[in-house]
């Protein structure tokens, strides 16, 4: 008796001692996905030709307008276009032949170099959600997002293995007044984090202010000669150009940073209903905004994006993870590539309040059509809700989590020596199990995907343990990885001087709501 008993701790504690080193709290960042599985092509190349010929007529028959932007419409008088007020045709062939200098690939380096990213080919980069004007907890439910938020948010970004890029606006802290909230968000990105992360795209003044808090970070020389930042570029869909956007991008492209140049689409109020006539806009937009970067700087790096959604017909409301977005998705995906560039769609898009099996439900078909459909670079990647207007902590860590399922598809399929598993086959035998065999107890630990945040113990346990649900014990695992954070090391001096900046910037100008 006194032996087994012995034996029955000793299994205990061992397992304890297991799950301790699965749970406990590790600083660690896996690599940007790199694909060895298929993707998936919707299209047919006669539906891809269709797409491309039909957004060049587009472009050509209606033209974009490019508004209270004189120098742009200039640029494209002199490039050949038709310039007829703001309005810009542009003839068959131009827009293309102006895109095939934007590069395939784009490494965008981290302060920390093990955390930098290459963008396109065969590689997924994830990154959080970006632009709420609210923030959800299980606590206070949902408020106005602050500085402090925000700083929440990159520090959990900078604790999850599974996310790349700390991001860009993972909330917007309304505590801060317009005209300076970027300069705080900047600073937050660079210290609190050691992940790439995203520039101001608010004001073309702003983007500027991006650009000499990386040169502090990096250095003038190496911002010149390399990419640090990605920047989100908006068009105004349908067909319009803003001078605030564009003002932005010919910041970044003067100084060869990337943009990602997107279409905002909600199908059925700023596109057609239908998938192909969509594509079609999609296509025109993208490409009409890639060759307008390629007019600022031959070169710069650009990816082509797309955020397309359909609209609830009842109610005019927006939809997310619907198979209309992911046919979009996928369609998109093809024509980036056959434009050579980096293809920038995707995220943990879903129109749910709370994050909740709706929210779940939503999210996993863009999760999914997003590795499936060579999304290189997927933002809102986490911690989305209530269509984008609520940035949650617990969904992020939720999101966060399942990202790791995306890893582990990518991966594919291994058939070496070990993989084959014939020796465990021949040692089990029939009628046998494969629990204590060679092979199992050599790969146990590394078998199968964890999820360090859902619940598989059995009913019992559970049930002592308070009978949590998923958000409650995404609520702990929040608390757990905040109170866990170290913030990553920075040169003294560095961050010395992008405090003063970030000072004397604020101090240089009257707060403002614009």
């Amino acid at each position: 008796m006194a032996e087994a008993a012995i034996r029955r701790r000793g299994r205990s504690g061992g397992g304890a001692a297991r799950r301790a080193e699965r749970t406990g709290l590790k600083i660690e960042a896996s690599k940007y996905i790199e694909r060895n599985i298929p993707l998936f092509n919707i299209l047919t190349d006669e539906a891809l030709e269709v797409i491309e010929s039909n957004a060049e007529g587009i472009l050509e028959e209606v033209g974009v307008n490019f508004v209270n932007n004189p120098a742009a419409l200039e640029r494209w008088r002199n490039a050949g276009a038709d310039v007829d007020g703001e309005r810009v045709r542009i003839p068959r062939g131009l827009a293309r032949k102006l895109c095939e200098t934007a590069p395939e690939k784009i490494i965008q380096h981290a302060r920390n170099p093990e955390r930098t990213v290459e963008i396109g080919g065969n590689t997924l980069v994830c990154a959080p959600v970006y632009g709420p004007p609210f923030v959800r907890d299980g606590a206070g439910g949902r408020r106005y997002a602050t500085m402090d938020d925000f700083r929440k948010f990159v520090k959990l970004g900078y604790m999850s293995n599974w996310l790349h890029h700390s991001g860009g606006t993972v909330c917007e802290p309304t505590d801060i007044a317009v005209n300076k909230r970027h300069l705080d968000m900047l600073l937050a990105h660079m210290t609190l984090s050691d992940k790439p992360f995203m520039g101001s795209v608010t004001e073309p003044s702003r983007a500027q202010d991006s650009v000499e808090m990386c040169e502090i970070l990096f250095g003038k020389s190496f911002v010149q000669e390399n990419v640090v930042m990605t920047s989100l570029i908006n068009i105004n869909s349908p067909m319009t150009f803003d001078d605030v956007m564009m003002g932005a991008l010919e910041v970044y492209a003067l100084n060869n940073q990337a943009c990602v140049v997107s279409p905002f689409i909600v199908g059925g109020a700023m596109a057609p209903v239908s998938v192909t006539g969509t594509l079609t806009q999609v296509l025109a937009e993208v490409l009409a905004g890639v060759a307008y970067s390629q007019l600022i700087r031959s070169g710069a790096p650009v990816i082509f994006g797309a955020f397309v959604t359909s609209i609830d017909m009842n109610s005019g409301a927006p939809t997310f993870g619907t198979p209309e977005a992911s046919q979009i998705l996928y369609g998109a995906g093809q024509l980036a590539r056959r434009l050579g560039l980096p293809f920038r769609s995707g995220g943990g898009l879903c129109g749910s309040k709370l994050p909740d099996a709706q929210a779940a439900y939503e999210t996993a078909h863009t999760h999914n059509a997003a590795l499936l459909g060579g999304v290189n670079f997927m933002l809102h990647s986490c911690g989305w809700l209530e269509g984008g207007l609520v940035s949650s902590f617990e969904k992020f860590v939720m999101d966060a989590d399942q990202l790791g399922v995306l890893h582990q598809m990518a991966r594919g399929i291994a058939h070496d020596e070990n993989a084959q598993a014939l020796d465990a086959i021949r040692e089990v035998g029939p009628g046998g199990h494969y629990l204590g065999c060679a092979h199992t107890q050599s790969n146990f630990k590394d078998a199968f995907w964890r999820s360090e945040l859902l619940d598989y113990k059995p009913f019992e346990t559970w049930a002592d343990e308070g009978g949590r649900d998923t958000q409650a014990l995404a609520a702990a695992r929040v608390e757990q990885l905040l109170a866990g954070y170290r913030k990553p090391t920075i040169e003294p001096d560095i961050e010395e001087a992008l405090n003063a900046y970030v000072a004397n910037k604020k101090a240089s100008m009257p707060d403002s709501l614009y």
